[in-house]
């Protein structure tokens, strides 16, 4: 059995141990693409089988250090299951809301890329000007930005989420969400290429080509059946996952 699937030694579920591998893998390709902050981000995945429970980093640990025996395990109330661990208090309040609000969301992902967190500076600032914006534009939304670790906040960002999946949080950064580990990371990619591509454009001393509006709407159609299938970014993400293998870290401990 190999090491990513392999029972752990503790009463843990295989399908949890999966998870843990997986959201492990998960931090180490952010780190490979650039896309942390510090410790300051965080990236979370529910538990298979366990609807109340999710798996979040151990605050305090660098992206390049987590490994899947390390993530807490928290209920929706802020519960630690098992072992005292630490947490983000905002991450908590982000991922529960999101978690609560969506029932399919089996993956939370959060950053504050530079190119995201200048997109967050903009009034409904990603325009339909790239291919790569029209991979996502569709399912975008954009939440105000409000007191983070709060009830409110909590709650506030679970009614912005019903209705879209790619959220620029105004004023802090990038979140997606998905059914699927994969289907979440390929979201945060195709994000953060129209962000870093609307930046671009921003600067340009002409404004940008516009693309027909025929075709931006044929464009969403082709989109939203391609993101509701379970192989959504699976290729790029097993490529993605190679890639952090290569470097010889064991983050499935």
């Amino acid at each position: 059995m190999s090491a990513a699937l392999r029972q752990p030694e503790s009463k843990m579920s295989e399908a949890e141990w999966k998870t843990r591998c997986e959201l492990a893998a998960v931090y180490h390709v952010c780190h490979h693409l650039g896309w942390t902050d510090l410790i300051n981000t965080h990236m979370s995945a529910r538990v298979p089988g366990e609807p109340n429970h999710f798996l979040i980093n151990n605050y305090g640990e660098m992206f390049d250090e987590i490994t899947a025996s390390s993530l807490v395990k928290i209920d929706l109330d802020g519960n630690v299951i098992g072992n005292e661990a630490k947490f983000n208090a905002a991450g908590f309040t982000i991922h529960s809301g999101i978690y609560k609000a969506r029932s399919d969301a089996n993956c939370v992902l959060h950053t504050h890329t530079r190119a995201g967190g200048a997109v967050s500076l903009l009034p409904r600032g990603l325009r339909p000007i790239s291919q790569d914006a029209l991979h996502v534009l569709d399912d975008v939304v954009y939440h105000e930005y409000g007191v983070p670790a709060t009830p409110e906040e909590c709650e506030a960002l679970g009614r912005s989420c019903v209705t879209g999946s790619c959220v620029v949080l105004l004023n802090h950064g990038l979140l997606t969400l998905g059914q699927t580990i994969h289907g979440a990371v390929m979201r945060l990619y195709m994000l953060e290429r129209a962000c870093e591509l609307e930046l671009l454009a921003r600067q340009m001393d002409e404004p940008p080509i516009q693309i027909d509006h025929d075709v931006i709407e044929k464009a969403a159609i082709r989109m939203r059946k391609m993101r509701q299938t379970e192989g959504y970014g699976l290729s790029e993400w097993r490529g993605l996952v190679r890639q952090v293998d290569r470097k010889g870290f064991d983050y499935r401990v």
